[in-house]
């Protein structure tokens, strides 16, 4: 407690303390210099010397306040401070050498270059031993965590610096990439070669990594947070200057990004075909004011379409995604239309596509969040596949070229009515194409994707920041990841490579633990996962128990036999068994009733009967 007593005393009594003995300093360089010119029987002094006395006091105490030396920071004491000091020493000694002029002193000459010297050592030395005693009882009375800096350059340095004053850490280490610096110390601070990492962490107890490098570094950043992954200490990065701008310096450290934890690399989607397929060319995304449907309009502004028409039913959505493209919009002079409507409303949808002259559509309107679906069944099946229903007509009616319909992994075999929706959706468009044969359709599924909106990732942020507890439904639920980036281009890509109802999936690799994603979350944020047995952590993993429609792992396809290459390795076309057109006519008539009567268990009757791995509903429930 002593240490946070003395660095948190008012402003005026450390400047006051500073200030008396700064002149008790120049008062005893004085009386150093006159014994040692003048002897130490003090009866023996001229008079003109204790004259200097109170002139240099008075001078002295102006000097301070001009150069307010007082105001100096010892934990921040730099060469600007040591330089006003010296301008103060100065400045004293031109007096005292005008006052023993005056007062016809005894050798000017040499008391004045004593004195300056003095009193110039005396007032840098008093304020070096406070920095080094606070330091030292910093030291010794706070247990402060050991961090490392990856990255030696000048961002690394300052962050150094503030640290240097932190009641929590302490930095014992830089590691940088550049062989040039490796030996080097930087304010008393080691900088050591990549390949020491390990050993360090163990030598100096490193519990965090703070990596300092800059934005276009990135591929090199995650290769660090891996490596730190490994050697299980926490890490947080540095935002770049740009985000400490924009938070007028009080942007904290920030959290990882979504591709961070994905656990596999980024499969790289860059092929010409995309922009081939979508220059020149109209182009409708149902759903734009989505994570998808926004991310797709964005890629889609590198591909130079003609134009892009923004179909949205939430006003909000709309706004927000309209304004965040006009910028871009107007740099690569691509015209942009929002409206508002629903893809339920036909008519809306019609006079849309006539009058804009729609070349593709690419449907990403959808309710997706599987336990809300689960409560809202009716308005599930009238929006996921009414609405992909009377969609894909009005694109038949008004020749569109292609129709790309944003599915989901939940619709392999699903175990939800959200999924069982998505899948009757598939089935729908696979039966049109049948009878289309001037418009081209496709459909793409793909696994969780990171940072949407409504996904584990920035639920499991926000619960890490308010301090937990982090939910996860059960401890052996798997899930594929991918991207916004990575959707947004499969969508794209699929289109192109559409032949004609064709299912595409993305290889993600293997699914990934739902838990171990809310650890290494945890863990990268610089907290500790708490263990209940030994009291020990920071954030707490509590196991809510799944929820009605969920799965412990989700499929992409039914079976690998009915996979078939595409032009892209990590592409995979999916040839999957369709229903008759008198069975989707059926089908949907008893949808249509199911939904006009509000007849929740009738739907869901349908969908047991219609659908392979659906289960069969139990409890009578209203809509």
């Amino acid at each position: 407690m002593l240490i946070v007593g003395l660095t948190s005393l008012p402003h005026k009594v450390v400047r006051a303390t500073l200030l008396v003995a700064d002149i008790a300093i120049i008062a005893l360089a004085l009386s150093l210099t006159n014994l040692f010119l003048l002897g130490t029987h003090l009866s023996q002094w001229p008079s003109a010397t204790l004259w200097t006395y109170p002139v240099l006091l008075l001078t002295g105490a102006a000097l301070i306040f001009g150069l307010r030396l007082h105001r100096i920071k010892l934990v921040m004491l730099n060469s600007t401070d040591i330089l006003n000091i010296a301008r103060a020493s100065f400045a004293l000694a031109m007096t005292l050498l005008v006052a023993l002029l005056v007062l016809n002193g005894a050798r000017p000459i040499e008391t004045v270059l004593i004195f300056s010297t003095f009193a110039f050592s005396g007032m840098v030395s008093a304020r070096a031993i406070a920095v080094s005693i606070l330091g030292h009882l910093r030291e010794r009375m706070r247990n402060r965590t050991t961090v490392a800096i990856f990255g030696a350059g000048a961002a690394g340095v300052q962050l150094a610096s503030a640290l240097s004053q932190s009641m929590d850490m302490r930095v014992v280490a830089f590691f940088d990439d550049n062989p040039t610096m490796h030996g080097m110390e930087i304010g008393g601070i080691p900088v050591l070669a990549p390949g020491d990492l390990v050993g360090e962490v163990f030598r100096n107890s490193i519990k965090k990594m703070m990596i300092a490098l800059p934005d276009t570094a990135r591929q090199r950043r995650n290769a660090i947070v891996e490596m730190c992954d490994r050697a299980e200490i926490e890490v947080q990065i540095l935002p770049s200057f740009i985000d400490l701008l924009a938070d007028r310096g009080n942007a904290k450290l920030r959290t990882v990004e979504p591709h961070e934890v994905l656990g596999r690399g980024k499969v790289d989607l860059e092929t010409p075909e995309v922009a081939k397929s979508y220059a020149g060319r109209v182009v409708m995304v149902t759903g734009a004011g989505g994570s998808i449907g926004s991310e797709l309009c964005r890629q889609l502004m590198n591909c130079r379409p003609a134009k892009i028409i923004l179909f949205e039913r939430s006003e909000f959505n709309l706004y927000e995604v309209e304004r965040d493209l006009r910028v871009r919009s107007s740099k690569y002079n691509i015209p942009i239309k929002a409206c508002l409507g629903s893809v339920t409303n036909a008519e809306r949808l019609r006079h849309v596509m006539r009058s804009e002259g729609v070349e593709i559509v690419i449907h990403a309107a959808a309710y997706k969040h599987v336990p809300l679906v689960e409560e809202n069944e009716i308005e599930g099946a009238r929006n996921n596949i009414i609405g992909t229903k009377t969609l894909a007509d009005v694109a038949v009616e008004e020749n569109v070229e292609r129709f790309i319909l944003v599915s989901t992994d939940k619709a392999v075999r699903p175990s939800s009515v959200m999924g069982a929706t998505k899948r009757i959706a598939e089935l729908v468009i696979q039966d049109i194409q049948t009878r289309a044969s001037g418009t081209k359709f496709a459909m793409v599924r793909f696994g969780n994707v990171l940072g949407s909106s409504g996904s584990v990732l920035p639920l499991f942020q926000s619960q890490i920041e308010a301090g937990g507890p982090v939910t996860v439904t059960h401890p052996d639920v798997r899930r594929y990841f991918m991207t916004v980036s990575e959707a947004s281009r499969l969508v794209l890509l699929s289109g192109a490579y559409a032949e004609g109802g064709d299912v595409f999936v993305l290889n993600m690799g293997e699914p990934q633990k739902i838990i171990h994603l809310a650890q290494k979350l945890i863990h990268l944020s610089g907290r500790r996962v708490y263990n209940p047995q030994t009291g020990e952590g920071d954030i707490e993993i509590k196991i809510t128990g799944l929820r009605p429609g969920e799965k412990l792992c989700e499929e992409l396809f039914v079976t690998l036999d009915n996979l078939r290459k595409t032009p892209h390795a990590k592409i995979l076309r999916a040839e999957e068994a369709m229903l008759s057109q008198i069975e989707i006519a059926g089908m949907l008539r008893e949808i249509h009733s199911a939904i006009d009567s509000g007849n929740a268990l009738m739907l869901r009757r349908v969908v047991t009967e219609r659908l392979d791995g659906y289960p069969a509903p139990q409890v009578q429930r209203e809509a």
